[in-house]
């Protein structure tokens, strides 16, 4: 298949109105939805076609609230690495929708996975982990592709959060999502909007 402006018009926009979303609406995400965006988490490219994401949708109230409390200890001892006034400045930052978002998804890695047989991470064994953080991207895309917003909380024990929903040994967690319809859209991100860091260009150059 040959694509066309159209496309490359249409990718442009799904990347510049792709944000990472803290303010959601508790509207419910309608399965049919969730399901196509679990079917285009699946086109992800893997190494060695490997695909070791694991995804854990948490609907338990119980085990969300000790996420959130996770969140909330590990967040409270992250402003303590700030010195004032950058402190009193982070703590007034969403940096999380995990009360208000109505899907909760936990992606984990499978390390030991026999798929892919090894191929392309004998000497980069990250390239799983980096698997999955493609599928996450895509995901991510996906969902924007439906207006809905995904929020990728990072500010987590990722050892309490696997006890919490007793995973394997094997699995590492990459990245817990809130997903929902966000209060409001913005080409702009949270934390340049909050002058907690502007966009600057990365570097890019010939050697």
């Amino acid at each position: 298949m040959e694509l066309t402006s159209t496309h490359r018009d249409a990718l442009d926009e799904l990347l510049t109105w792709r944000r990472d979303v803290r303010h959601f609406r508790t509207d419910p995400v309608p399965e049919p939805v969730l399901d196509r965006l679990r079917a285009r988490m699946e086109l992800s490219p893997s190494v060695g076609n490997a695909r070791p994401w694991r995804v854990i949708r948490v609907d338990s109230a119980e085990k969300r609230a000790a996420v959130i409390d996770s969140f909330e200890a590990c967040n409270q001892s992250a402003a303590e690495a700030y010195a004032p006034p950058e402190r009193q400045t982070y703590l007034t930052l969403k940096l999380a929708g995990l009360r208000e978002a109505p899907v909760h998804l936990a992606v984990f890695t499978d390390l030991a996975v026999e798929e892919g047989k090894g191929l392309g991470r004998q000497t980069m064994p990250e390239m799983l982990s980096y698997s999955t953080v493609m599928a996450i991207h895509t995901l991510w895309l996906a969902a924007r592709a439906e207006n809905i917003g995904v929020g990728w909380v990072s500010i987590l024990d990722p050892t309490a959060v696997a006890e919490t929903l007793d995973t394997p040994p094997t699995w590492s967690l990459t990245g817990y999502l809130c997903l929902g319809y966000p209060k409001t859209t913005s080409d702009a991100p949270l934390l340049h909007r909050a002058g907690w860091q502007e966009n600057t260009a990365t570097l890019w150059e010939v050697r």
